[in-house]
């Protein structure tokens, strides 16, 4: 099911996360250095990828919105795909039997 997911591929997703990785990183390293000033900056990078994120997600660089439409025929299609899973071990029992 994730395969055919585009959930996370989006510019918006992967520049907030990249900003957010790096302000994480550089913490890291000024934690280590025994820098609070400099892990505090890197914790204000963090959020800032967080803001970059939802920001360009809003200007439309983000996931599309679903309509009614298209979220009905995932549900029948996902309604269809338990019912020939079930009709399928169905046959098989009426076949060992």
């Amino acid at each position: 099911m994730a395969a055919n997911s585009s959930h996370g591929h989006t510019p918006a997703a992967w520049t907030g996360v990249i900003i957010s990785f790096v302000g994480f990183c550089a913490g890291g390293v000024f934690m280590v250095g025994d820098s609070p000033v400099g892990f505090w900056a890197s914790m204000g990078v963090v959020v800032l990828g967080g803001i970059v994120g939802v920001i360009m997600r809003a200007m439309g660089l983000g996931m599309p919105k679903e309509s009614d439409e298209m979220r009905q025929a995932r549900e029948e299609a996902g309604r269809a795909q338990i019912a020939a899973r079930t009709g399928g071990a169905q046959a098989q029992q009426h076949a060992r039997a």
